[in-house]
């Protein structure tokens, strides 16, 4: 098994100030993002210019931050905002959601495509190819803060996590764990679900969506295959992962949130893709050569 390597969440301090990896990752992801937008934009026969980029990813930053922070109280945090309702605002304690960053995301660009007289369609699916490595860099956040851990397990691919070696935030996690699996001495070997999620919904959705994007697809195919890879890693994930434990298992004693959130994402994609094909309908991306 490996070593946790237990890395502080906070890579320095000045005074009530404090940088953290969970912070900076969001900005490399919006970075990342605006970088891989302007070189599709810059693309031959792309209708995109470079500087419509810019105003997409501000409008996809809002939508993650709000919708992300929204989403995460009401699908895991209901319960604290009546007897804190300004832990709304605490971002910087962690509690963002994926799926409401999503529908955060969604609503942004539907203001977007309005302003700009695009398709939304066609704004989603440029979209579609971005988000990848961002998802990647929270996920390894997620991980330096020693937080989703998975399930315990002996497999060479495990986590061994003490607590006696963890910063406080991280040794807190390990010591709740312990705690709901009964694990005494407090040592966890655990699942590094975080990296799983990082690696499936993260690097290899992007991989696999913007090789799909390299050429022209039928209209709301980028984004259908987004919606469906990502819920079919996000379920699978589910499986190895420690539920919330104020939700628990909500159903047969397996579902968690997480997949009960994916299930329309997989539905819904599949659906996308299906009529992309049968409409095959040109993109607004692109113009063709005739």
């Amino acid at each position: 098994m490996i070593q946790y390597p237990a890395i502080d969440p906070i890579i320095f301090s000045a005074g009530p100030l404090a940088v953290r990896w969970y912070g900076l990752t969001y900005v490399i992801a919006f970075a990342f993002a605006w970088w891989l937008g302007r070189r599709r934009a810059s693309v031959q026969g792309s209708t995109w210019k470079p500087t419509d980029v810019d105003d997409l990813i501000f409008y996809g930053a809002l939508g993650v931050i709000l919708g992300g922070r929204l989403g995460w109280v009401l699908f895991y945090g209901i319960e604290r905002l009546a007897d804190d309702p300004l832990m709304i605002f605490r971002i910087w304690e962690g509690g963002m959601s994926f799926h409401g960053g999503l529908i955060g995301v969604i609503v942004a660009e539907i203001l977007f495509a309005r302003r700009q007289g695009r398709h939304v369609v066609d704004v989603l699916d440029f979209l579609a190819p971005l988000p990848g490595i961002g998802i990647f860099a929270v996920r390894c956040a997620n991980f330096i803060n020693g937080e989703l851990w998975g399930k315990p397990t002996q497999s060479a691919l495990g986590f061994i996590v003490d607590p006696s070696k963890l910063f406080p935030t991280q040794r807190a996690e390990a010591l709740n764990m312990c705690q709901r699996f009964g694990i005494d001495p407090c040592v966890l070997h655990v699942h590094a679900s975080q990296l799983y999620e990082g690696v499936l919904e993260g690097l290899v959705v992007f991989i696999i969506v913007w090789v799909y994007t390299m050429k022209p697809r039928p209209r709301l195919a980028p984004a259908g295959l987004f919606l469906l890879c990502y819920g079919i890693f996000r379920f699978a994930v589910e499986f190895v992962r420690v539920p919330d434990e104020n939700r628990g298992y909500l159903l047969f004693h397996w579902v968690t949130m997480g997949q009960i959130l994916s299930t329309p994402m997989i539905v819904v994609g599949l659906i996308m893709m299906i009529i992309a094909y049968r409409r095959n309908e040109p993109s607004g991306n692109v113009v063709l050569e005739k």
